[in-house]
């Protein structure tokens, strides 16, 4: 940092500097994230200095919060459901498991997930000094339910499923996971980060949720197909039991508890979700939604049209590419064509996903350079 602070005109520039070597989500296929709506960003500069950490200063931003728990309950089946905003699917999951943890008294604790879930599994093993047995998936990329049982154990505290995998964007069947928790009265985590917000609104939709009355808990993104600012994130429990586990003495604060992970909490991103859900409602979720899947079945087509196929037939706007090399494939597209792809692991594959901010155009710019690229590796 220098003596003297730059004016602002100094700091704009370099920011804008800054700002010129970030992609540009239009030629960005590989994020679960994107342009967050134009309403959210302004709730999300309105609420910037507010600290959910401390919410008895922030009484409305708490009550927003809420009222987004409420939403996200009537959404996806619990008018009873507690939580609270997270930076996103990997503290939820944090959260959740260790919730999982402090509820049973065992020496070496130990979670079934499938092979599919995502890496902040891999971190949860190494933060809480849990052990996690990873179940085999099917032909189908979902979880073996063979698998599972047999991993299960008297050290198991609780099952995973998801619901949007990040690979794949597969759907775990969540209804015989219940089964299997309901039948070892072990907590069931659903990891819907990504799905959460694209499955209520598909014309048909697997269960997943708290219908489901062995669904313990879930993690749902707002701020992938939500549309809400980074980091918003949420984490729901169906018994306030399984929040109280996370529970710690803040005795100097307004507040005397939290079951927060992280103490500051940002209640910009709090007025951004509630913002985007009250302006959208289920209506333009489901026409956001339906969009991507016309976009998803379009590109689709477009590559069968040059002989390559899909690994499975995508469940939401998630597609993953059987084709040669596709490693060296995608650093090709990367480097010659600018364009974001990235790889799925077991089955190896190119990954794409499909977000609100692709249209028809790129798509057919984007396929005849994937054209080009496969014709030269």
């Amino acid at each position: 940092m220098n003596e003297n602070g730059l004016n602002e005109k100094e700091v704009l520039s370099l920011l804008n500097k800054a700002k010129s070597n970030d992609l540009q989500y239009n030629h960005v296929l590989s994020s679960m994230c994107t342009y967050p709506h134009e309403i959210a960003v302004k709730a999300h500069v309105k609420f910037i200095e507010s600290n959910m950490g401390d919410f008895g200063l922030f009484q409305g931003t708490y009550n927003m919060e809420q009222e987004i728990i409420k939403m996200l309950g009537n959404m996806l089946h619990c008018s009873t459901v507690n939580g609270y905003l997270t930076t996103g699917g990997t503290e939820s999951n944090i959260q959740a498991i260790r919730s999982m943890r402090n509820s049973h008294i065992v020496n070496d604790p130990n979670i079934v997930v499938p092979e599919s879930a995502h890496f902040s599994f891999d971190k949860i093993a190494d933060i809480l000094n849990i052990k996690v047995k990873k179940a085999d998936i099917d032909d189908e990329l979902k979880v073996c339910l063979d698998s599972v049982e047999s991993l299960i154990d008297d050290n198991t505290v609780g099952l995973v499923g998801i619901a949007g995998s990040t690979e794949f964007g597969q759907v775990d069947p969540i209804s015989d996971l219940s089964k299997i928790a309901v039948d070892n009265n072990l907590f069931l985590h659903i990891d819907a980060a990504f799905g959460g917000f694209v499955l209520p609104f598909l014309p048909k939709s697997e269960q997943f949720d708290f219908s489901l009355t062995g669904v313990s808990s879930l993690a749902i993104d707002p701020h992938k197909m939500g549309l809400s600012t980074i980091p918003s994130g949420v984490l729901l429990f169906r018994d306030m039991e399984d929040l109280i586990h996370l529970k710690a003495d803040t005795p100097y604060l307004t507040i005397d508890t939290q079951y927060t992970l992280t103490g500051t909490r940002s209640g910009a991103t709090v007025a951004a979700t509630y913002a985007v859900m009250k302006h959208l409602g289920n209506e333009g979720y489901r026409k956001i939604v339906s969009r991507s899947m016309h976009l998803t079945d379009y590109f689709v087509k477009s590559v069968k049209e040059i002989g390559i196929y899909p690994v499975i037939d995508p469940i939401m706007n998630v597609i993953a590419l059987d084709v040669p090399e596709p490693a060296k494939l995608r650093s090709k597209l990367s480097k010659e064509y600018n364009w974001q792809v990235s790889i799925a692991q077991k089955p190896a594959a190119l990954r794409i996903v499909m977000m609100p901010h692709m249209d028809f155009e790129t798509i057919d710019l984007f396929v005849g350079d994937l054209q080009k690229a496969l014709d030269e590796i």
